[in-house]
Parts: structure tokens; sequence; C-alpha cells
């Protein structure tokens, strides 16, 4: 069976990533025939649109696959700096595609599945859509552009999606620009019927419903909280925030202390950054240098292997991961790094 489909009807390119027992994770693999097939139909003629969907009823995409990555770095290995390169190369490529590309973000969207969706020109959420970037809890940072997206969120939300790892509803979605479109999950067919005749936008303007109103929209906790320049501020500022505060706070001290002060730079990095490819880079370096990290093996091991939901975290308190900790991992020689991800 092939980890992922490709079909064309009445026009319209669609990729179907079917990994349903995994979650339609993506192996390198998938990266590597998705990023071809696009380049394809980039210059097909009788392909006028894309449209990217996953099989079974759980989800689109749940993120990378973790656990290769985990035995890469247990054994020291350097395979998952090749995955990572081509598919952020990926993530670029759909940010830039020229054609229509249509993201049918349903059910669960994590992690490498933000990445094969919200960089589209036209992502669609439903009822049943949860979408999260969970990586500071395994001892990662938000990657595949995650940072350049949820940098440019409104207000706060960005962080306080990043450093709780929230699931957000397709509402909260839209709130954040991570989605533009919200269709009843059991309108889908709808949808594509339509698409066999009419162009995307004309297709979504016929099934879709206005957007719900999100959870996120009128927190003014969230911006007063997380505009405090360290993680050691936002949590005191949470602990005196209200129940839905405190109980973020609960939740952001369970992931990694280094993750957690890697990943609130490389957002407010993100935010000057001018494009989808500098943030890329820039991940690019701190994925590198978290391979090498004893968090992210810890991380996936108390998580998805072991799960025993008890992570060890090296060093386990914020105020044990000084600046110099930190800056090694924005460190590295923009020219090889660039390279390696983007062009």
């Amino acid at each position: 069976m092939n980890d992922v489909l490709f079909v064309v009807h009445s026009g319209i390119g669609r990729i179907t990533l079917n990994r349903p027992r995994a979650l339609n994770a993506l192996t390198h693999g998938m990266v590597i025939a998705i990023s071809n097939q696009l380049a394809a139909w980039r210059d097909d003629p009788a392909v006028r649109a894309v449209a990217i969907d996953g099989a079974g009823d759980r989800g689109l995409c749940a993120g990378g696959d973790i656990r290769s990555i985990y035995e890469d770095a247990r054994a020291g290995g350097t395979a998952s700096l090749d995955f990572w390169a081509d598919e952020y190369r990926l993530n670029a490529l759909i940010a830039r595609y020229p054609k229509p590309y249509l993201a049918i973000m349903d059910g669960l969207v994590m992690g490498g599945g933000v990445g094969v969706s919200a960089h589209g020109g036209l992502r669609v959420v439903t009822d049943r859509s949860r979408i999260a970037m969970p990586e500071v809890g395994i001892g990662f940072v938000p990657d595949v552009g995650g940072t350049y997206l949820l940098s440019r969120a409104p207000g706060q939300v960005g962080v306080h999606v990043a450093l709780t790892t929230a699931q957000l509803s397709g509402a909260d979605a839209v709130h954040c620009g991570l989605a533009d479109h919200y269709v009843p999950a059991d309108r889908l067919p709808d949808l594509f019927d339509v698409l066999s005749s009419r162009t995307p936008q004309a297709a979504l303007a016929a099934v879709e419903e206005p957007v719900p109103s999100s959870a996120l929209a009128d927190q003014p906790w969230i911006d007063e909280c997380y505009a405090a320049e360290t993680v050691e501020e936002i949590l005191e500022r949470l602990r005196d925030g209200g129940p839905a505060a405190i109980a973020a706070a609960k939740e952001i001290e369970t992931k990694s202390p280094t993750a957690l002060k890697v990943t609130l730079r490389a957002l407010r990095s993100a935010a000057r950054l001018p494009d989808l490819e500098a943030a890329l880079v820039q991940e690019f370096r701190i994925a590198r240098h978290a391979l090498s990290s004893p968090d992210l093996v810890e991380g996936v091991r108390a998580q998805i292997i072991d799960k025993d939901r008890s992570p060890r975290w090296s060093p386990p308190s914020l105020t044990e991961v000084d600046d110099a900790t930190v800056a090694a991992y924005f460190a590295g020689d923009p020219a090889s790094d660039l390279s390696g991800v983007v062009g």
C-alpha cells in the first residue's frame, strides 16, 4: 500500500496521506514523493489546483515519524537532518505554490501536518479539527514554519499555543491565522463534488459556513501574561492571572525547560524575520542542535515509546537553562543552512 496517494480528477490534483493507522504521520519517503508530485503538477496544464487530505477519519496528519527520529537521535545519526531539510523545503514549496493549494485540516493536525497544510493558500477546518504544535512536550521546538506562523498570530496567542501545546479548534485556528475557511466535516464530500466543476474559491463559497467563535479570541490574560520577556516571568504572571491562566502555567511546567526557552526566543526572532524561508533556516539550525540534545530522546521516550508521561528533563528547571545553552541552538553557518533547507 502506498503511503501517499496521487489522483487527478476534473483538473484537481489530490494528495491523500495514506497511513491511517499511524494517523498519517509523514515519512521521509512521503515528503519526497509529495515534493516531486507538486513539481510535476506545477507545470501540468491538466492540473488547475491541488488538494491535500488524509485517509481515515481521525485526522490529516499527526506530524513526522517521531519513532524514526527517536532511533536516529539515540544512535547519534544524522538521517533526521536530511528528513527535516526536505520537509522544510516542501513547506516553502507549498507556501509559494503558483496554483491554488487547498488543505483539508479535518481531525487531528499536528506538527508536520501543520507544515503541509497551513502554508497553503486555501486552508479548511471543520468541526472535528484539532490543531497543535506539541513539540515542547517532547523536548523539541515548533518547526515546519510553525515559529513563523505562530509569531504572526494576534497578540501573544501564538506564544500561548507554542508553550502550552494547546489543541486548537477549527475556530481557534482561523483566529490564529492558521486557517481561512470553515466547512462542517459532513459537507467535505460536497466540497469535493463541487470542486469538479468550479474553482476552489467558488466551491468553498458554495459549502462553507460562518466560522464559529474562538475560545481564544477574547482572553485578555493571554496578551498580558505572555508579553513578558522570559519564560520565568510569563509563569509568574500566569500564576496570578486567574483559573485559565493558572491552568496554562501548570501545563507549561510539565514541558522541557530548555525547549521552552529556545521556543520563546525562536518565536520572538521569527516575528522579525522577513519571510518563511528565513524562519525555516532558523528552525533547521535549532533542529540540528536538538537532535543531539538529551531532552528530545527523553521526551519521545516518555510520550511515545514508554508512555509513562514522566520525562526527566536535563536540566530539570528553567533556572538551570542559561543563556549560552539557548544561544547554542541558534548558531550555524548561514550558507550551509540555506543550501540545506530552501532553494
